[in-house]
């Protein structure tokens, strides 16, 4: 099994619909900016049809071009919804099957061999491109059209739970919740222990954050001092907070491509202080090396690029990432922990590592169009600190289609929880 991409997935849907006329219906959300069509996949409650249940859930995949394995779960999802009567007695589902296709597209990762493999044709836009982040960085009068489709499907669907489907390079599990979701943590933690991923305890972008239990965190109110340096202060603008306009409650599943049992250790950290130190250090320089290829005064968009229309979009990219990182040094220094585990600490250096490697492939894809003197010596680069990544973290790939259950299972494990929860208290 290996991820599809935008085109496969739309093929792949159709074939569903047309396989299932009465109980599943193709149709189209929206456009993205390079007029790609962003396609809604709905199978229907069994006591009605699609749009027309007493609830919905709404499955959001391919918000990050990067993470390419929410398509195939979202298609999973809706054959298991299919042929299960249980998660669609009263309640439709959809599927938005990639919210970026355009980012999508310039990825390019059907099936990567090695974290190297992965990053040769890296990409993630810069967070005010991105469709779930975007209403919290732009004015609503530049939204792009693939947010303005989603927050259409949010007004139209009002859905009870809204899973996004997210995926790490290399770590662990974990979930996000924009509410607790009363007694996930148990088949969350079953799943992760019988498909062999680890959980990741101290999810580097969660720290502080309330948790329910292993692997689960609850997203604190904006402007917190736990709301951590990875999101805008103004969180409850994005995608994610649109739900509880409907008294719905989002849920952000990760699952790693690569494994590491690195992030799953919680024993505590002997000097959590000076490992933040040291890896603030560490994300400095090495931002430093990207940035000093970055600076010449020949690595722009211009007459030189003009074979890769995409060159511009990369450079964004990149100079929105370089631009992160002081900020993000500064936060892992700003207060030494009085204690951390030792999973926090690494998911801190997976995060760190990642950085700038993001930054450094996405440049290097400039860079060997443009035929740059430079390109050699940063693939060097690129090649040395992916090979360092696996082996300082003993990465072992995790299959796709077992990153397909997990993901699967989360999200039927959280709509069954908010059911269970929601008539529990209508019964008090």
């Amino acid at each position: 099994m290996r991820y599809p991409t935008p085109r496969e997935l739309g093929l792949a849907a159709r074939a569903l619909a047309d396989e299932h006329p009465g109980e599943v219906r193709l149709r189209q959300a929206g456009t993205s900016r390079a007029g790609q069509p962003l396609w809604v996949l709905s199978v229907a409650a069994t006591d009605g049809a699609p749009g027309g249940a007493d609830r919905n859930v709404l499955v959001v995949a391919g918000a990050h071009a990067n993470e390419p394995v929410g398509g195939a779960t979202a298609l999973s999802l809706a054959r298991r919804v299919l042929d299960d009567p249980a998660p669609r007695a009263g309640c439709g589902w959809h599927f938005l099957l990639c919210a970026d296709p355009d980012g999508a597209d310039l990825h390019r990762t059907p099936h990567p061999y090695s974290l190297l493999d992965y990053h040769r044709n890296f990409f993630r836009p810069p967070g005010p491109e991105q469709p779930e982040w975007a209403p919290s960085l732009l004015p609503p009068d530049r939204l792009p059209p693939e947010t303005l489709a989603l927050m259409a499907l949010i007004d139209e669907l009002r859905p009870v739970l809204q899973a996004s489907l997210h995926a790490t390079d290399l770590g662990g599990s974990w979930v996000q919740l924009t509410r607790d979701v009363p007694g996930l943590a148990e088949p969350f933690g079953t799943s992760a222990a019988e498909l062999r991923i680890p959980v990741e305890n101290g999810a580097s972008d969660a720290a502080g954050w309330p948790s329910p239990g292993p692997g689960i965190f609850v997203i604190p109110q904006p402007g917190s001092e736990a709301a951590g340096a990875f999101h805008p202060e103004d969180t409850r603008l994005s995608t994610w907070y649109h739900a509880h306009r409907y008294a719905g409650t989002t849920a952000i599943v990760e699952v790693p491509m690569w494994a590491s049992d690195l992030v799953d250790d919680p024993t505590p950290h002997p000097d959590p202080g000076g490992a933040l130190r040291m890896l603030a250090d560490r994300l400095t320089s090495d931002a430093a090396l990207v940035a000093a290829v970055r600076g010449g005064d020949d690595v722009r968009p211009g007459p030189q690029t003009y074979e890769d229309p995409a060159a511009a979009t990369l450079l964004r990219a990149v100079d929105w990432t370089l631009a992160l990182i002081p900020r993000i040094a500064a936060e892992w220094t700003a207060v030494a922990p009085a204690e951390a585990t030792a999973a926090y600490i690494a998911s801190i250096d997976a995060f760190g590592r990642r950085l700038s490697l993001r930054a450094a492939a996405m440049l290097l894809r400039v860079l060997r169009t443009q035929g740059h003197p430079a390109a050699p010596g940063l693939d060097r680069l690129v090649t040395w600190w992916c090979e360092d990544f696996a082996a300082r973290f003993g990465a072992r790939w995790v299959p796709v289609a077992t990153q397909v259950e997990h993901q699967s299972r989360i999200v039927l494990a959280a709509y069954d929880r908010l059911v269970a929860a929601d008539r529990a208290e209508r019964a008090g």
